[in-house]
């Protein structure tokens, strides 16, 4: 398989002894305590590989400690010294400092030139093994591996899929405010590698991930001042129009199959739903109506839509069947709704709220019911969820002479993380898993 950086390596699984323990984070809970778990540095074959083990052992603790479910103990507690990966660990000195879980791991250079990377995950208190596997990739895909070890910990620990080996694409923006140069980048989540895709010669907005592939549309205004949608393989780099669209102020969403596209047309004086197949660019008109009918998005199994509309005086959230028909309002709320995306487990839908003066970031079930505020403030912007459905990223524009950044919080409301960036952060559209 390709690699993050687009290096070809193999990850081969290493089964582990059939794990009799039943350590487990239940992440149903309202108010969830982070998990004690400790992750000594990786041990490294050669001194040689000492920075690669290091970089690993990095990449997981960041990756656990930022989830807001796990509280990676300090190394300078730590009583026992893991030197022999093969080893059974002394059991009685991780309960000592409170760990009930304990990660270890091997990083060592093979003779083809690749690097092989080994964990084992420990339930402490029962002295059990959890998991273990082994990778094998280039050298420049080290940081990956800390990625996917990172999302391995995750699910067997929580149950729930991990996040943590995935991208975001978004749009960098440099310069002063009235002219700001935006160009179209990608980045691991946690903000490394960042790279950009386009040189900022065009307006580039709102991009958006496909559910199912590597692929971006993003919106584009050229010497002509038209908006224009392209199509980007993150892969390839190969880049196709989608289509000049006048009118158009949110670049489409994908299909789940990534197969179609879904998005807001102005014919006439108002704005409709339409939806494109992408292979014979054949479209179909969903809604309408004499309202403004904007920013649609699919539920994660295709069969419904959710949108914004103010067909009932101010801009709330709708929900339709994905064939158009009759649509139902879920928002009630005060002030205006906005932006409203579906999560990947189908379970809420996220959105931007405006009311007082303040713009926050929250979820409502589909049905209507359950509407919680994430965060508030001034100005929130643009929620795009984690493959897994826990977490959102989002936008904050503080207005003046700052500029926007990206932010995470996961749906509890109490883990809010920024994202560092290179520059200015705007419009983040977080990737599938890319394993």
């Amino acid at each position: 398989m390709v690699l993050a950086g687009g290096a070809a390596a193999a990850l081969t699984g290493l089964q582990a002894t059939p794990a009799r323990a039943v350590l487990r984070l239940d992440v149903t809970q309202g108010n969830v305590q982070p998990m004690p778990i400790a992750i000594p540095e990786f041990i490294a074959g050669t001194p040689g590989e000492a920075d690669m083990a290091r970089t690993v052992t990095q990449v997981i603790t960041n990756n656990l400690a930022h989830s807001g479910l796990f509280a990676p103990i300090d190394p300078a507690a730590y009583i026992e010294r893991i030197a022999n990966f093969d080893a059974v660990p002394r059991f009685p000195d991780w309960r000592a400092i409170n760990a009930q879980a304990l990660v270890v791991g091997r990083v060592a250079r093979q003779g083809d030139g690749r690097v092989k990377v080994e964990f084992r995950l420990w339930d402490v208190f029962a002295g059990q093994p959890q998991d273990g596997k082994s990778y094998a990739a280039t050298p420049d895909n080290i940081r990956r591996i800390g990625h996917i070890i990172s999302d391995q910990v995750y699910t067997r620990l929580t149950g729930e899929k991990g996040y943590f080996d995935s991208r975001v694409v978004f749009i960098d923006e440099t310069g002063p405010r009235e002219r700001r140069v935006k160009r179209l980048t990608l980045m691991d989540q946690d903000g490394a590698n960042a790279r950009y895709l386009t040189r900022g010669e065009d307006l580039v907005l709102t991009p958006r991930f496909s559910p199912a592939t590597q692929e971006i549309t993003y919106m584009s205004y050229g010497g002509q001042g038209e908006p224009r949608v392209y199509l980007l393989n993150i892969e390839t780099g190969q880049r196709e129009v989608v289509g000049n669209f006048p009118g158009m102020t949110f670049a489409p969403r994908f299909s789940p199959d990534g197969g179609s596209v879904i998005m807001s047309l102005q014919r006439g004086g108002n704005s409709n739903i339409f939806a494109m197949n992408l292979g014979s660019k054949a479209i179909t008109r969903l809604t309408d109506s004499a309202a403004i009918d904007t920013s649609p998005s699919y539920a994660p199994d295709g069969s419904r839509i959710c949108f914004e509309s103010d067909r009932g005086g101010r801009p709330q959230i709708y929900v339709m069947g994905a064939n158009g028909g009759n649509a139902q309002r879920i928002s009630y709320g005060e002030g205006s709704y906005s932006t409203p995306v579906w999560s990947p487990r189908g379970d809420v839908i996220a959105f931007t709220k405006q009311s007082g003066g303040q713009f926050a970031i929250g979820v409502i079930n589909p049905d209507g019911s359950g509407e919680r505020i994430l965060t508030s403030g001034f100005h929130n912007e643009g929620p795009t969820f984690a493959p897994n459905g826990r977490v959102l990223m989002f936008f904050r524009d503080p207005g003046g002479n700052a500029g926007p950044a990206l932010y995470t919080i996961d749906l509890t409301g109490r883990n809010e993380q920024k994202v560092p960036t290179p520059s200015y952060a705007s419009d983040p559209a977080w990737s599938p898993l890319l394993s």
